[in-house]
């Protein structure tokens, strides 16, 4: 995992070749991740990027395409001399994904490509298209012999979310890439579990005394993890009219962040020890019937509202290449339980929805409440004395922070909340803040697949999220649109909680 910028711990050499190079994706997230990458020396010298894509240009057009856009994108960090010192190691090949001789030109290209960087033969495969394609383009990269380890040459494959669209598809997903590749050389890459707050789950957890030991049913009350997005569909119209925010984010993020909350200490930091214990959580979480999906889950979609600003904003189904009787969710929240000795009782309760107040996405930590008798005089006097809060921040300001009571200064015994906080940026550089990508990259270079799920993982989260799609489907919702566009989502998702005297924490300077 991305810590250090010491030389001797540069990724070994390799080509990296991405499919779907002239797309959003590569140029956003991927090709800025390479660069950060290279200016942290993490990067071998013989290192090197082939693009593949349907539009016709050669390398020194694809060169002048990302000079023209990467500074934009890596922002106040990026060094002109350093990317002119790499950028001729960027190659680009037109190619149709469908098309066999395609694949036999780029078995060709790639050999020179080894001659002219001296790379040995190692591929990184980034599949960066429409999950369409990724079957597609596995099964050719096995027919051109591409997929194929041998004399110490490794040949990774990394494929984007979604994993599938439903319990069927992700298992047919799943054996389509096993029929060209081992799983040890699939990589399903979640950027949720790059973020440092994520990863740092397990360091807090796991490295410290005074955590481990109540991390568990006898002093945590109920867990909250939320991931609210400002945004609204954006352009993204085509593949969220087809997913909706269930698919989108609980079946792949939430569900993942969910995990490392949850899972058991592991016997080691390996791969497999920790997916191994994400595992066991997944398949202890209590299944969905019908009665419990009307019960135990809120589904929303955002209505006309109103921005901070002033600015107004249309409902989803007013924008752009969205059905006017859309019936697809953009907000999803859910009670889940496992059924463990850690967590017996626990209730877990997961959010996510878009055009919400923020882009805001933490976990929270409400660890049961302490005997209060002997406060019972401030308590009359004060009304926000609660238990302990533990709140994990993902984004956007990383960090941890506990609430706790303390006493008011004063002659009077007053009890208040009080927090100490932790923030990334006050202690770490800014490059341990990346958006994830880095991480991952760098992680599938040395053939680390700790922070990537496993085919299982994948299928059980369907498993899980399979009964919920078929009632949805059975019962078209009647109350769309049924939040206003920047508010918190739905009054069901409060009454999913109250029912079990609980709230949803409100983010500071938020209101719902």
């Amino acid at each position: 995992m991305v810590q250090q910028t010491d030389p001797s711990l540069a990724a070994p050499p390799a080509v990296i070749v991405i499919f779907g190079a002239a797309g959003d994706l590569t140029k956003r997230k991927l090709i800025p991740a390479l660069f950060n990458l290279a200016s942290q020396q993490l990067l071998s010298e013989h290192i090197a990027m082939v693009g593949i894509d349907r539009v016709e240009m050669d390398s020194v057009a694809y060169r002048q395409t990302l000079s023209e856009e990467i500074a934009s994108f890596v922002g106040e960090g990026f060094d002109p001399s350093l990317w002119e010192a790499n950028i001729g190691k960027a190659y680009y090949m037109p190619g149709d994904f469908r098309d066999a001789q395609s694949y036999a030109r780029l078995k060709t290209f790639l050999a020179e490509v080894d001659r002219e960087q001296g790379t040995p033969g190692n591929y990184l495969f980034y599949l960066a298209t429409p999950p369409s394609f990724f079957g597609v383009i596995a099964t050719e990269l096995g027919r051109a012999g591409l997929a194929e380890e041998s004399e110490g040459h490794w040949r990774h494959l990394i494929i984007e979310k979604p994993f599938g669209r439903d319990l069927q598809s992700a298992r047919a997903l799943n054996a389509t890439l096993h029929e060209s590749f081992s799983e040890h050389q699939i990589y399903r890459i979640d950027h949720y579990l790059g973020k440092e707050t994520v990863q740092n789950i397990m360091a807090y957890r796991f490295g410290n005394g005074t955590v481990e030991p109540i991390w568990n049913h006898r002093y945590i009350d109920h867990v909250q993890i939320t991931v609210a997005e400002s945004l609204g569909v954006e352009d993204r119209a085509s593949y969220y009219e087809e997913a909706g925010a269930l698919r989108d984010m609980i079946a792949n993020h939430l569900l993942a962040v969910l995990s490392v909350v949850a899972m058991e200490p592991p016997n080691s930091f390996e791969a497999d020890a920790i997916r191994d214990e994400q595992i066991k959580v997944l398949k202890a979480i209590q299944p969905f019937d019908a009665e419990q999906v009307l019960s135990d889950t809120v589904r929303g979609q955002y209505g006309e509202g109103v921005l901070g600003n002033g600015d107004h904003v249309h409902a989803y189904r007013d924008e752009p290449d969205i059905a006017d009787d859309s019936a697809t969710e953009t907000y999803v929240a859910m009670k889940l339980m496992i059924d463990s000795w850690r967590w017996a009782g626990v209730p877990f309760y997961l959010r996510t929805g878009k055009r919400m107040p923020g882009r805001y996405s933490e976990i929270v930590i409400q660890y049961r409440h302490a005997p209060n008798m002997m406060f019972r005089g401030a308590l009359e006097r004060r009304r926000d004395i609660g238990p302990n809060q533990l709140v994990l921040r993902i984004q956007p300001d990383e960090g941890i922070s506990m609430e706790f009571n303390a006493k008011v200064p004063g002659t009077a015994f007053n009890v208040s909340r009080v927090c100490m906080d932790f923030d990334y940026d006050d202690y770490f550089d800014e490059s341990t803040t990346a958006s994830g990508y880095e991480t991952l990259i760098y992680d599938c270079l040395c053939g680390d697949a700790t922070l990537f799920k496993r085919a299982d993982n994948i299928e059980v989260c369907w498993e899980l999220v399979q009964p919920i799609l078929d009632v949805w489907h059975a019962l078209p919702p009647r109350s769309f649109p049924n939040y206003p566009a920047c508010s918190w989502g739905p009054e069901e998702a409060d009454e999913l909680l109250a029912r079990d005297g609980h709230h949803w924490r409100m983010v500071p300077g938020c209101s719902r």
